[in-house]
């Protein structure tokens, strides 16, 4: 027996703080060294609510970002975002919102939260008594509008919903769902894999669109559907059980899709285990083809298939001591059937049983524990008949096709125990082949779907799907009682034993991750980083946690460029758009605003510091994409709703454009005027020229201003070429207008003399505005646009003529060989595309741009230079752009309290409530909705309207509401920020959420 002191017999040397030598030989010092923390009065309650019901989670993540919770007294639903502090960029959890549309009582109050994986990220919210009310969140994250209403549902405890499941969406690749990562270390960094899963039904006909399957205690199946050219919930119901005593009551339910069938596993007050089969039939008409299946009226119907009927007590002989003891469980969970790699036999429907052991007082054995039953899913064939049986006149009135190859046995597997702690969720990831496990001390583990063994739990560099293989961890484990996950992963919220909600995301627990891709946990950090945000942008998943975590490292030097090079790699994101002229591709890329939205919050130290010269660039590329989008939409309205609405015939799209148009204007202006800024500054004209040419990166970055690297950069251009074109059409469009106006009113005026003293009509004043912006530019748009292709031009010679001579030297040397000659075009295409995508992260020009910068700063501007006044730009104001960041500059803003309006692009002040006293003098562009003519400070807090602010770039608009069809459809194309962020709604006179 080793001695007690003996260094040796410890994990370690001794520590004083674990051991004290007065405390072991003082009196009254207790015999028990155990550290285990006795269970409080919270805990027991949650696991009582646990073994009452099986539909009991109070906190649920949705795709979008949203922590709903249920609040302490149970009576209402709260709205918790994690959002980017506007002070700094630094991540938090924003107050709570709470969702006046659900009200319930404390006799019958709210008791589950669940999310539906559509767009409209709609939540079912159901009560004590099987109430379900549906809200949906799109315009915001903290304000939603009701889909379903539970006013006129039964309130019986009977129909209290056990279980319930939302269906998937139809994945997009039909029959797969594509997994990204790992990332695979080689001899040269990493490499990303994928593999794929198969997707299977049933699904909503219409692919947008879900449906809530819910089981009740009384065993009816109720589905939740939306009709088709519909927004309201519809219902339809099956008897699954038929109750004939308190025992057949059930008590918790898991429903799951599995290859286009529902399958339910029911757990009954007898302590049965049942299995059954639903399949779903919608009902759609035969059509002729015109109509596509989700537009058809759907009818649906359903049936049920009892398979397999066990027990989920089988005995009390128990497989460890405390097993007699726990004759209670809490969560049921039914895994579909899996194929752990291709070409392997698929593993069956696992059926998951969980049951806790809490101590009383007295109990012989004082530690917790949870264990995890397991039964298969398989075909037991049934036993062989007497031949006399078979000579039985009967049988020949009956089918004798061969038995039902259905399964139709549990098999029961080996339990899987967990000493010292007490499971209070299970969550799928992976699409099921990963299991998530919380606990009720605040500890996450993730176990194999096929053999429930511990994965991810330790660092693993040389192959990550994780950033737990990274060596990251959760902050900090805090006694709780609920856990949510969210859909990337990478956080966790967990409500607390007080009622409070916390988020506890990933960090790294030592030091330092390192400072270049040469140290082994830096790379490994951008890996699994990349892995998560390529796999949440390609299934329309907020990645605000991955960037919170990332965040830390936002001042690594090349931190930010590593990772979204990484994306660029893992996605395949197309940056190079050299070869392109007049197209607005870039604008349709999706996977490119997500890194240059990357890049801007990464480039973001809070709204009144000065950014860095990269997030500079993309804040002015996203948002001139953003002001294309608007202005296509509302120029550009489907020919299916033309009948109903044109929004250029409503004044207040107008207004809206009017500023969109103005703020392109100054981008064109800053642009042009920074570039004539270089060509009057000898130091940058002296680097283009060979000796020095790889020094112009480092020179323009050294002046913090980006529109040099707007007009290098292929995507960027794009972007400045299609505003151009959208400005161009505006003024055409006013010009008509105008002309319009002007001739009606002549023949008024001859028609009535006395009619020119009317004040001309709201649309006609709105394309006056729009005229006399588009007549006042500083430069022609025109001779930019043409500048800007002529420019796209000479770099695609140059890089063609570059690579022809390496072609050409290539060809020469391998004597015309086909296969080397493929070889080498895609080698080219390679050099290209990598050379634009260091362009996009700031890089230097490769070579080929030398001749074309020299070409453009000695003929090209100088030609735009002779149609333009330069003083004029000088002098122009451009901080409608908030790119300009000299300390006098911040300071001008921070005193004035203005902001741009990221949808109608003019300046706005907020409500004078605010403690910040407010600017003495507006400025004259500041013509917001919140500024109301003749009532100047004394119009009413209540009527002004509430701002919206982005989580992740803390950008702000007015929140517009109640005006007419044509402005709402342009403003639902701002449903997102320019960055990709979604938007929540600020409370009145407040500036943060």
């Amino acid at each position: 027996m080793p001695l007690m002191l003996d260094s040796s017999s410890m994990n370690g040397p001794m520590q004083v703080d674990q051991l004290d030598v007065d405390d072991l030989f003082g009196e009254g010092v207790g015999l028990s060294l155990s550290n285990a923390r006795t269970p409080s009065k919270q805990l027991y309650q949650r696991v009582d609510d646990l073994r009452t019901r099986g539909c009991c989670q109070a906190i649920a993540w949705s795709k979008s970002g949203v922590i709903a919770s249920i609040s302490p007294d149970g009576k209402s639903v709260q709205a918790r975002v994690p959002r980017a502090d506007p002070a700094d960029g630094s991540w938090a959890l924003s107050e709570p919102t709470t969702i006046d549309l659900i009200t319930a009582t404390s006799s019958n109050p709210i008791v589950h939260l669940a999310w539906a994986p559509t767009a409209a990220h709609e939540l079912a919210v159901i009560d004590a008594t099987g109430r379900v009310a549906i809200v949906a969140f799109t315009g915001a994250l903290n304000r939603p509008y009701p889909t379903r209403k539970w006013d006129d549902d039964h309130v019986d405890d009977l129909h209290a919903v056990v279980g319930c499941f939302w269906l998937n969406l139809a994945s997009q690749h039909k029959n797969y769902h594509v997994v990204h990562g790992p990332a695979v270390k080689d001899a040269t960094g990493y490499r990303y894999e994928s593999s794929f899963v198969h997707a299977f039904g049933p699904w909503h006909p219409n692919p947008t669109r879900s449906a809530l399957l819910c089981v009740t205690a009384n065993g009816l199946l109720r589905l939740y559907w939306m009709q088709s050219g519909s927004n309201r919930f519809e219902e339809t119901t099956m008897e699954l059980e038929s109750l004939s005593s308190s025992d057949d009551l059930i008590t918790h339910a898991s429903l799951h899709s599995d290859r286009n069938q529902i399958f339910i596993a029911l757990a009954t007050a007898s302590r049965q285990l049942r299995l059954l089969r639903v399949t779903i039939s919608w009902g759609i008409p035969q059509s002729d083809g015109k109509v596509p299946p989700g537009a058809q009226p759907l009818n649906p119907t359903m049936h049920a298939k009892h398979l397999a009927v066990s027990t989920w007590m089988p005995g009390l002989s128990g497989v460890t001591p405390c097993d007699p003891f726990m004759t209670q469980l809490s969560h049921i969970e039914l895994l579909p059937s899996q194929m752990d790699s291709p070409g392997q036999p698929w593993a069956p429907i696992n059926v998951l049983v969980v049951r806790t052991y809490l101590p009383a007082l007295n109990a012989p054995y004082q530690e917790t524990q949870t264990i995890i039953d397991r039964w298969e899913l398989t075909h037991e064939p049934p036993p062989a008949l007497h031949p006399a049986f078979e000579q039985m006149s009967s049988r020949t009135n009956h089918d004798t096709t061969p038995a039902d190859k259905d399964p139709n046995c549990l098999q029961k597997l080996d339990p899987i125990i967990i000493n010292n702690k007490i499971l209070i969720g299970m969550h799928t990831i992976n699409f099921g082949k990963r299991l998530c496990l919380a606990f009720s001390d605040g500890s996450i583990e993730y176990r194999d779907r096929f053999t429930l063994q511990e994965t991810y739990n330790e660092t693993n560099l040389d192959r990550v799907m994780t950033l737990h293989q990274a060596g990251l961890t959760f902050a900090e484990e805090s006694p709780c009682l609920q856990a949510a996950l969210s859909p990337t992963n990478c956080s966790v919220a967990q409500m607390l034993e007080d009622g409070r909600v916390k988020w506890n995301r990933l960090h790294y627990p030592m030091d330092n991750i390192g400072d270049s891709n040469q140290d082994a946990t830096y790379a490994a950090v951008i890996a699994a980083l990349t892995v998560a945000a390529s796999a949440a942008t390609f299934y329309h998943v907020n990645c605000d946690d991955i960037l919170a975590v990332a965040r830390p490292y936002a001042e690594k030097k090349n931190f930010t460029r590593d990772w979204v090079n990484e994306i660029v790699r893992m996605l395949k994101v197309p940056v190079d758009y050299s070869e392109e002229t007049q197209n607005d591709n870039p604008v349709r890329n999706h996977s490119l605003q997500l890194c240059l939205s990357i890049i801007n919050h990464m480039g973001f130290r809070g709204e009144f510091k000065p950014r860095s010269f990269s997030g500079k660039f993309a804040l002015l590329s996203l948002n001139i994409r953003n002001t294309i989008i608007l202005i296509t939409f509302a120029i550009n309205t489907p020919s299916n709703m033309r009948e109903k609405l044109s929004p250029l015939d409503e004044h207040e799209v107008v207004d809206a454009l009017s500023g969109c148009v103005k703020w392109s204007l100054d981008v064109i202006s800053y642009l042009v005027d920074s570039l004539y800024s270089l060509l009057q500054e000898p130091q940058f004209m002296d680097l283009l020229q060979p000796s020095r040419f790889n020094e112009v990166s480092s020179y323009i970055q050294s002046q913090s201003n980006p529109a040099l690297q707007l007009l290098l950069c292929s995507s960027s251009r794009g972007f400045l070429s299609s505003v151009c074109r959208r400005v161009l059409h505006m003024e055409a469009l006013s010009n008509k207008a105008i002309e319009f106006y002007d001739r009606r009113a002549a023949i008024q005026n001859a028609n009535d003399p006395s009619s020119h003293s009317k004040l001309p009509h709201e649309l006609h004043r709105a394309y006056q505005k729009l005229h006399q912006i588009t007549s006042s530019s500083l430069v022609k748009v025109q001779e930019v646009e043409r500048l800007l292709n002529t420019f796209t031009s000479d770099v695609r010679v140059s890089y063609q003529s570059a690579f022809a001579s390496l072609a050409a030297q290539h060809h020469k040397k391998e004597g015309g060989n086909a296969p080397e000659q493929k070889h080498m075009e895609a080698q080219i295409k390679s050099a290209q595309f990598h050379a634009e995508l260091n362009i996009l992260l700031s890089g230097q020009p490769p070579p080929p741009f030398l001749p074309v910068l020299r070409k453009f700063f000695t003929q090209d501007l100088p030609a735009l230079k002779t149609q333009t006044d330069p003083a004029k730009l000088f002098f122009a104001d451009f901080s409608l752009l908030e790119i300009q960041d000299s300390k006098r500059t911040l300071e001008a803003r921070r005193a004035a309290r203005r902001y741009v309006d990221v949808f109608r692009r003019v300046e706005i002040t907020p409500p004078a409530s605010l403690t910040t006293p407010p600017s003495p003098t507006p400025a004259p562009s500041q013509q917001g909705l919140n500024h109301q003519e003749g009532k100047g400070d004394e119009a009413s807090k209540d009527a002004t309207p509430q701002w919206r602010r982005c989580v992740r770039c803390a950008a702000v608009m007015e929140d517009v509401a109640g005006v007419r069809a044509g402005f709402m459809f342009v403003m639902s194309q701002q449903r997102r920020c320019s960055c990709g962020g979604y938007w929540v709604v600020l409370p009145k006179g407040a500036m943060a959420g």
